[in-house]
């Protein structure tokens, strides 16, 4: 039978918070799983796993679960946060999340969901004036800098779209 069209074991128990079968499924979607932390909140007597306790939960800016931060993952985010321990710290992070199939839940080597300690390798942002608002931030920026420099370290910029920009930036100051 073809993998793509079974069920995952896992998906029949239903979790609040992310798990490897919610992950699969966004691997199968081909999700880079690449996300943004809106807030971690430490919760107290909440239900994980079916189990009551204490947990420190990351909820993103993305349309996902919260993902319990356990020791290891706390230590992944951690790092990515310069070293700081503070869960307040954390908020706006992008970290990026796998499947690790050796990781253990008491005692038994079950596969969890991880946050990867080094940071994402993003896309940059590619300016167009298809893209208004980048466009628009390209454009502040050399009329205050006079040149693409700071832009060029944030993103790409094709040399005709540059030209297109200092053109628009030489019209717009004749008519002001």
């Amino acid at each position: 039978m073809n993998d793509a069209i079974k069920t995952h074991y896992r998906k029949v128990f239903k979790s609040d918070h992310l798990g490897v079968a919610d992950l699969e499924d966004m691997m199968e979607a081909k999700s880079n799983l690449v996300f943004t932390i809106y807030e971690v909140r430490q919760e107290n007597n909440v239900r994980v796993a079916g189990k009551k306790g204490n947990f420190n939960i990351a909820y993103f800016n993305e349309d996902i679960k919260p993902l319990v931060l356990n020791a290891t993952n706390s230590k992944a985010v951690k790092k990515l946060a310069g070293g700081s321990s503070w869960i307040e710290d954390w908020k706006g992070l992008t970290i990026q999340l796998y499947i690790d199939p050796t990781a253990k839940f008491a005692g038994e080597v079950v596969g969890g969901v991880r946050v990867n300690p080094n940071a994402p390798q993003l896309q940059r942002a590619f300016i167009t004036p298809e893209n208004p608002t980048s466009w628009k931030n390209a454009k502040a920026a050399y009329k205050r800098d006079g040149n693409f420099e700071k832009v060029l370290e944030r993103a790409d910029i094709s040399e005709e779209n540059q030209m297109e920009l200092v053109k628009q930036c030489a019209e717009e100051n004749k008519n002001v």
